[in-house]
């Protein structure tokens, strides 16, 4: 056997062999990339690619030669515009291209990125295994001269074992994937159980008007796996709401990943979310994963996600509609399936007016709003959150049980609870360490809590013009009700529900506050105006 045909088949070996080892995908490009030079030994080329099918599209993922560059190697092709290329790859033969074919046929692969004389050097080779097609092997040259039988043959024989290694490759990079995506969604999968449980416990405790609304809404929505916007004031349980979603979802065998986008500083949220890849940015010593490929076929959950980057907006929007991103640092795209759950106490409209949020991002996320009413609006509620919480706090600690009298029930139920549920739990928890028995002492946690700095509310701000009057607060609470409901004032789903007041009292302050008129759809059926 010829020294440089020894040569590579030595390098297809190594492929092959780097890649059951689990090599990385650079490695693994390196060394296709090695042996694509190799070749060129015996096949002559100016520019040498190997474009690997993803979907209906061929993509170039290595470039050899003195004319690969950064145009080549973003170039990508799409199959339905070149048949003789997709001719090729069924019939798994390499093919020598001549003048006329691309004259009279699909024109040439690199047409608009390349300027190469007509007639010149062009060869493709498929790559398949068994009935799997990876992609297509191309080597062009400048000269006018068609590349002779015996090289091609060559070729073609080349691309057979070449597929076979770059097979090995995609199986063992998929297979450290799947590892590494197990690992980490078996560690946010233990960490999320409890709390599904927890969430959905404390959810069915809810005995007010709104929460029932919500709960109702919540369950019917968890099946559809269609995208929630939570909203609501900062402590109301967003959290809690969206585990719960996902807890009585199809998916909720699989991980609820969470991320809070207000806590991580701008520059560090893409890779949180989307992962990244050696050597991308200052500090990456090692490929890491993001929140959107650990909760792949599970749920992501984006709170505060008023508060995302408006260039990383986009991003978001592509990897909902289309499933699919590429980590930081890399041009390969990664699919995935997520449910997405996001939350925010912002008003987005508001943000979207203002240039804050992009209009796209916003209509895609609030396919099915849920708001979270504050807690001193559901007052009912109050004693089977503080039942659940108590219950899951001594199951988590192994203290307890406590329990609350009568009169401790009612002085939580009389409080403002301007921190909603978070500050319902934290004085409940404070209590818990306080009380010397079972029974809790709420006045000592009280006290506790009132040496405290006192909460104030932030002063207004110039830019944004007065404090707006009571009046139009209560305008805009009531404009925002509708929304959520279409309009609707009747009924189990209708505005009055949510916002817990009687119909026609809510008809009253619309015409009072020149609201204008809404649709009466009763439990009848019947419509009024």
């Amino acid at each position: 056997m010829p020294t440089k045909l020894r040569n590579i088949l030595d390098l297809t070996r190594d492929v092959q062999a780097a890649a059951g080892m689990g090599a990385t995908v650079e490695q693994v490009n390196d060394l296709l990339g090695r042996a694509v030079e190799a070749l060129g030994r015996l096949v002559p080329f100016d520019l040498a690619t190997i474009m690997e099918l993803e979907g209906e599209e061929l993509a170039v993922r290595v470039a050899r030669g003195a004319l690969a560059g950064p145009a080549v190697e973003r170039h990508r092709l799409r199959l339905q515009d070149f048949p003789a290329i997709q001719k090729l790859l069924r019939d798994d033969h390499a093919r020598a291209f001549r003048e006329s074919d691309h004259r009279d046929g699909d024109g040439d692969a690199f047409d608009g990125v390349l300027d190469l004389p007509h007639g010149h050097s062009c060869m493709v080779v498929p790559l398949r295994v068994k009935s799997d097609a990876l992609g297509i092997m191309t080597f062009d040259r400048r000269v006018c001269q068609e590349y002779a039988p015996a090289v091609v043959e060559l070729a073609d024989v080349f691309g057979k074992l070449l597929a076979v290694a770059m097979s090995y490759g995609e199986q063992s990079a998929l297979l450290k994937r799947l590892g590494d995506q197990l690992v980490e969604q078996n560690r946010l999968l233990g960490e999320r159980v409890e709390g599904r449980v927890e969430a959905c416990s404390m959810l069915e405790a809810c005995r007010s008007p709104a929460m029932l609304q919500v709960v109702h809404l919540a369950r019917q929505v968890a099946a559809a796996g269609t995208p929630v916007l939570v909203t609501g004031e900062t402590g109301t349980g967003k959290e809690v709401l969206a585990n719960a979603i996902h807890g009585w979802s199809p998916r909720a065998g699989r991980p609820l990943v969470g991320i809070n986008c207000a806590a991580l500083p701008p520059n560090l949220i893409e890779s949180e979310l989307f992962g990244h890849v050696k050597g991308a940015f200052s500090g990456a010593t090692a490929q890491r994963m993001g929140r959107f490929q650990a909760a792949n076929s599970g749920t992501l959950f984006l709170d505060e996600i008023g508060e995302l980057p408006v260039d990383l907006q986009a991003k978001i929007l592509r990897a909902l509609q289309e499933g699919c991103f590429e980590p930081v640092g890399s041009d390969r795209t990664v699919r995935v399936d997520v449910r997405l759950i996001a939350a925010t106490n912002l008003d987005l409209l508001a943000a979207v007016a203002s240039g804050r949020f992009r209009q796209d991002l916003y209509y895609r996320l609030a396919v099915f709003p849920i708001h979270v009413p504050p807690l001193r609006n559901r007052r009912e509620d109050v004693a089977g959150i503080a039942a659940s919480f108590l219950a899951s706090l001594a199951r988590r600690t192994g203290r307890g049980p406590w329990r609350l009298s009568e009169r401790a029930l009612r002085w939580l139920e009389e409080q403002e609870w301007r921190g909603n549920v978070r500050e319902l739990v934290n004085a409940l928890e404070r209590a818990t360490i306080l009380s010397r028995g079972a029974e809790l002492d709420l006045a000592a946690s009280a006290d506790l809590a009132a040496g405290a700095p006192p909460l104030c509310a932030p002063a207004p701000d110039a830019a944004e013009g007065p404090l707006p009057t009571l009046e139009e607060m209560e305008r805009r609470h009531i404009r925002r009700a509708l929304e959520l409901t279409g309009g609707r004032l009747y009924g189990p789903a209708g505005s009055a529900r949510l916002l817990g007041i009687n119909p026609s009292t809510l008809r009253s302050r619309m015409q009072k506050l020149g609201l204008g008129r809404a649709r009466d759809h009763r439990a009848t059926g019947r419509t009024s105006s």
